[in-house]
């Protein structure tokens, strides 16, 4: 959340724009909390190796949630 302040900070915003876009932040942050809860709850049930469980697979899964999300970088550029 410090970053969608320091990005507000810079980019000048009116205050209309800077509630939209904290709003609209916050709902995406939201949204990347439940399907990483819900990967956690399928992983948790999945027959993980020994090595992977736990912190490990968490990272992983992350990191494959973080490049899929990267896709929509270039969506607005266009």
């Amino acid at each position: 959340m410090l970053g969608v302040a320091l990005l507000l900070v810079e980019s000048h915003m009116n205050f209309l724009a800077s509630t939209l876009f904290a709003f609209a932040s916050s709902l995406g942050y939201s949204l990347v909390m439940v399907i990483f809860a819900g990967l956690r709850e399928r992983l948790a049930l999945a027959p993980v190796p020994r090595l992977f469980a736990g912190p490990p697979i968490g990272f992983i899964v992350a990191s494959l949630l973080a490049m899929a999300f990267m896709g929509f970088s270039g969506i607005s550029t266009g």
